[in-house]
C-alpha cells in the first residue's frame, strides 16, 4: 500500500531544499567579472520562515557554491547550509547526524538527477513541476509550480496544512 503524500507530510520535522532549479528557476546569470546572480521568490522565502516559526527546520544541500545562498538563507534564518556537494549524500548523512533526525522525518525537494540519492532515502520526496522527467517518476509528489516560481511555498503550505498548522498561521496575520 502506498502512503499518501499528506500522511508523509504529517511526519515531516525538517525540509531540505536544493537551490538551483528549486529556490531559483535554474538559470545561471554571471556578469563580466564572473559574479553570480540568482533570483529568489519572496513567497518561497516566507514559506520557509513559516516552517521555522512552527519548529520545522529547513536545510539546504546544493551542488554549487555561492555567497548569495549564504546571504539569502541567513536572511531567512536557515542555519543548515551545505554547499559545493555534487555528491549530496555525505552532506545528508552529516545533517542527519547533527540534527538527530531520522530520514523518515525529512522532506526533500529537488529537480535533477543529483537529487535522487537523497530523495530515495527521505520520508517525503518532492519534485518541482519543471523537474527532469526521471526525477518526477521517482518521487512521492510533484508541485504544480515550477522551481523559483512558488514551488517551495506550495510545499511549505502543504506540510503545514497536513500538520494542522496552516490555518492558524495564516489567520495570525489577520489579528
Amino acid at each position: 500500500m502506498t502512503t499518501a503524500p499528506s500522511e508523509k507530510a504529517r511526519q515531516v520535522s525538517m525540509l531540505i531544499v536544493d537551490i538551483d532549479g528549486v529556490l531559483t528557476d535554474g538559470g545561471l546569470q554571471f556578469d563580466n567579472r564572473g559574479e553570480e546572480y540568482k533570483t529568489f521568490n519572496s513567497l518561497d522565502g516566507h514559506g520557509i520562515r513559516m516552517l521555522l516559526d512552527c519548529a520545522i527546520e529547513v536545510a539546504v544541500i546544493t551542488g554549487r557554491q555561492s555567497k548569495i545562498v549564504n546571504h539569502r538563507m541567513g536572511d531567512l534564518g536557515v542555519t543548515h547550509i551545505y554547499q559545493g556537494h555534487r555528491d549530496k549524500l555525505p552532506a545528508f548523512d552529516k545533517l542527519l547526524q547533527e540534527s538527530g533526525r531520522e530520514a523518515a522525518q525529512i522532506a526533500y525537494i529537488g529537480d535533477d538527477l543529483p537529487d535522487l540519492p537523497i530523495m530515495q532515502r527521505v520520508g517525503f520526496a518532492i519534485a518541482v513541476q519543471n523537474a527532469h522527467g526521471f526525477v518526477k517518476q521517482h518521487c512521492d509528489w510533484v508541485t504544480s509550480a515550477s522551481g523559483g516560481h512558488g514551488a517551495v511555498r506550495e510545499v511549505t503550505d502543504f506540510i503545514l496544512h497536513a500538520q494542522g498548522l496552516l490555518e492558524a498561521k495564516q489567520n495570525s496575520y489577520l489579528e
